[in-house]
């Protein structure tokens, strides 16, 4: 029966694969330049993160009407600098800027960042954890994301994902997975790839600057800096240990580093 299983989970694989190369084209959008921001445009951000002050914190908080709870206090996502953008803000993400700073930052909507993680989590929870895997390419996220991994049981790809190992049957190291996670749509383009190829869904950490074309559930936010992806992380990682019965007993400045 388990032979049987597998061959059918081959042969269902294989179909898709065959599917016309002109309608793959249309799944997968090309990205533009504008998405892959310069190394020194990510440094500033990285460094605006660092920089977040009590002042910025409670004047953040005073711009913002909350009137509900948040799935942590408002103001650990604004030390954490989740709200932060680039400089370059996409169609796809207009939507969830409300401001800039005089620096020319975006600013994302804090309690927008809020409810689209609230939606991806409830969305997360119907997955077994060796059904999804997390791709981190950016080095400011491989000490959350193996966090991420230790906690929920999620495989995860830092360092490097091997085009191919989902889609390509031959590959010595294929797996097959229902749910992709990636913390960034440009970084992490191979797995987003291949993913659009399969026609699965995917849960994606999404910049002002990223496009969000086969994202099925976009978490705006920072994805730029280790402490707004380790903040995202700690808060999915939390709420799927807590959905699955699992022990959970990380802080969130395990994920993010110290925030004072």
């Amino acid at each position: 029966m388990v032979a049987e299983k597998t061959k059918s989970l081959t042969e269902e694989l294989k179909e898709k694969l065959k599917e016309e190369s002109t309608e793959l084209e249309e799944t997968i959008e090309s990205k533009p330049d504008s998405e892959n921001i310069t190394k020194e445009e990510t440094e500033q951000i990285e460094e605006a993160s660092e920089k977040i002050s009590k002042k910025d914190v409670e004047k953040e908080k005073k711009s913002m009407s909350q009137t509900e709870e948040t799935l942590i206090p408002l103001e650990d996502y604004i030390k954490c600098a989740v709200h932060l953008g680039t400089k370059v803000i996409s169609p796809h993400m207009r939507k969830f800027v409300y401001k800039r700073r005089a620096d020319g930052l975006a600013v994302i909507n804090t309690i927008l960042i809020d409810k689209n993680l609230r939606d991806a989590i409830d969305f997360l929870i119907k997955y077994d954890p060796e059904k999804i895997y997390l791709c981190c390419k950016r080095e400011a996220g491989w000490n959350a994301a193996e966090l991420f991994n230790e906690t929920t049981g999620i495989r995860v790809f830092t360092k490097k994902y091997s085009p191919g190992i989902t889609t390509n049957l031959e590959l010595e190291d294929f797996f097959e997975s229902d749910l992709t996670m990636i913390c960034d749509p440009w970084i992490d383009k191979n797995a987003l790839n291949d993913t659009a190829k399969l026609k699965k869904p995917i849960i994606s950490l999404c910049d002002t600057n990223n496009y969000t074309k086969n994202i099925t559930k976009i978490i705006p936010c920072n994805n730029k800096s280790g402490k707004s992806i380790g903040c995202i992380l700690f808060i999915l990682a939390r709420e799927y240990c807590k959905a699955k019965g699992k022990t959970f007993t990380a802080k969130i400045e395990d994920f993010t580093g110290p925030l004072e």
